[in-house]
């Protein structure tokens, strides 16, 4: 069940940058370490419900239909336009004080797990993904299931604060130059956008 395999694999797809990556690093350099912790929760998060419709057997049900696909698909599109906006915006982003209110804590987490939450593809490489490694011959396949979804989720969280800490580390850097951070703010927001688009254009 936990086998060398499906751990390298499940890394690898953790490293791999999509919208959740994106998301942490440019929160860890743009509101400091503790807000990309918080964005690495809610990415985690946004996880929860793809591992669930997986668990559960719903995967098949949206596998199955291209309406309940699409809805989902074009709403996650839209989403990702609108942070990409608000990303290219948002001149004050890259505040010097990093502290993070109660409030805007919630909103941090609220804003990553809808990220991940409103990408339909979760679901199907889930449904595709973790069947793979649960063995018969031990057992309860739900429990399995269960397990092998525990393990990812706790591998999403551990590397994506690592990508927020990391990012953080060149926040002072980025601090210190404005052309750096328009830079970056336009890079962001065209990743988000290229996302966004890659997502539209994206068959099951």
């Amino acid at each position: 069940m936990i086998t060398l395999e499906f751990l390298i694999t499940s890394l690898i797809v953790v490293l791999i940058p999509g919208p959740g990556v994106i998301h942490t690093v440019s929160t860890g350099i743009m509101q400091g370490r503790r807000a990309s912790i918080f964005a690495a929760l809610g990415c985690t998060a946004g996880i929860v419900p793809h591992l669930a419709a997986t668990v559960l057997g719903l995967a098949a049900v949206m596998h199955a239909s291209a309406v309940a696909f699409h809805v989902l698909k074009y709403a996650g599109v839209a989403y990702l336009f609108y942070v990409a906006w608000q990303t290219w915006r948002d001149k004050s982003a890259f505040a010097v004080d990093g502290s993070v209110a109660r409030a805007s804590s919630v909103g941090l987490v609220v804003k990553a797990f809808l990220i991940n939450i409103l990408n339909p593809k979760l679901t199907i490489f889930f449904l595709a993904f973790l069947p793979q490694f649960v063995d018969p011959a031990r057992g309860d396949a739900l429990v399995q299931l269960l397990v092998l979804s525990a393990v990812f989720m706790a591998m999403t969280f551990a590397v994506f604060v690592v990508y927020g800490v990391v990012a953080h580390a060149f926040r002072a850097v980025v601090m210190e130059s404005a052309r750096v951070q328009g830079w970056l703010r336009n890079g962001f927001a065209a990743a988000f956008a290229g996302l966004g688009a890659k997502l539209a254009l994206t068959d099951k």
